[in-house]
């Protein structure tokens, strides 16, 4: 698995696990005291990082530009329509928000959709993010990363080959543990069965100087097992977006996470971290009973008197493991007693003439 140290540039605030970003996008609906209650919500449930979308409809897309989301869930025909509805938010609303977000002990993200929104943003973003719409848009991508801020790539709807020419032009100006990689499906929402996680190894075998991570359009289930499954296998970035309210109408509400399935996600990793063990198969010290009492020894069938020569009749094996294990069976066999031993008792070598070979490890 990847880790946090192979992502300098997106490391967690305290702690291990996945680097979790709030996309609140524009789920502020162009309320700034909103905006600034999701900051909250975010940082208090346990998210590294917030970010935000930056863009104006009239430079975003054409006013007959056609819907590529599920239009029972978000009914606006158009992308132009829907992006203007909430396109008001100017540098002093998102100096503003930075500003909370650094007072929320969080870090400050947003992505800009033009090269206005890339160098207003400069002096506020810890990094910026490339859409996954934007992955062939070359002239974004370099104004990017000619300001030397860190640059977190989404990858959805985008073969191999356009993630290898994108990286190519962020490395021109940045070194690659400043470029993020995230496996993303371009879909809202993304049904379970098309989530395709496993492309997150993929992408990390591919690019391995990256951190790789993982941008969710999935509606969260109720144990967050689809980003915790992420987690595992390998995403050391999460971006996921981020709400106050599930059931409000809107694109990126029915599909955002809220504060309690964050925490539910943090608790998760947590989990599968602790119970990730030691990459080495020996015995723990929690089994250490479980040897002495689980395991079994050679007992007496019945009362056998001394002289007697064992058969495999007058034997069985039960736990716990008090005698001679059941691995000496063989040796036992037409051996004599030395003494009595009644039903149950559990035979050892001082029962016998003589001790068989290894017997001193029982």
């Amino acid at each position: 698995m990847r880790t946090l140290n192979q992502a300098s540039a997106f490391r967690r605030r305290t702690g291990s696990g996945p680097y979790v970003i709030a996309e609140i996008g524009v789920n502020h609906e162009g309320s700034l005291d909103l905006a600034r209650r999701l900051v909250e919500l975010a940082a208090s449930a346990g998210a590294d990082c917030v970010k935000f979308q930056t863009y104006k409809a009239e430079t975003l897309a054409s006013k007959d530009s056609r819907s590529y989301w599920d239009l029972s869930l978000e009914p606006t025909q158009s992308q132009f329509s829907l992006f203007k509805k909430y396109d008001g938010f100017n540098a002093p609303e998102y100096e503003a928000l930075a500003a909370h977000a650094h007072s929320c002990g969080v870090a400050f993200a947003s992505t800009p959709f033009d090269i206005n929104a890339v160098e207003m943003l400069a002096p506020l973003v810890h990094f910026y993010k490339i859409a996954s719409a934007d992955i062939t848009n070359e002239p974004l991508l370099a104004a990017c990363a000619r300001q030397h801020k860190p640059v977190l790539l989404s990858t959805g709807a985008s073969y191999l080959s356009e993630i290898d020419a994108a990286v190519r032009i962020l490395r021109q100006f940045l070194p690659a543990a400043d470029i993020g990689i995230l496996h993303c499906v371009l879909s809202y929402p993304t049904a379970a069965t098309d989530a395709n996680l496993k492309a997150i190894e993929h992408i990390a075998r591919v690019f391995p100087e990256h951190p790789v991570g993982y941008s969710d359009h999935t509606t969260p289930d109720d144990a967050m097992l689809v980003l915790t499954r992420a987690f595992t296998l390998g995403a050391a970035i999460i971006e996921k977006h981020f709400t106050h309210d599930k059931s409000l109408p809107g694109n990126d509400h029915y599909h955002a996470m809220d504060a309690s399935d964050m925490k539910r996600f943090r608790s998760s990793v947590a989990l599968v971290q602790t119970a990730d063990g030691s990459a080495i198969k020996t015995v723990f010290p929690a089994e250490k009973n479980a040897r002495l009492y689980a395991r079994r020894s050679l007992v007496a069938a019945r009362t056998l008197p001394a002289g007697h020569v064992i058969t495999t009749a007058d034997l069985l094996a039960k736990r716990p493991a008090a005698g001679l294990p059941p691995a000496a069976l063989e040796w036992v066999i037409g051996k004599q007693l030395v003494k009595e031993v009644v039903e149950d008792d559990f035979l050892t070598v001082e029962h016998f003439t003589s001790q068989p070979r290894g017997s001193d490890q029982v």
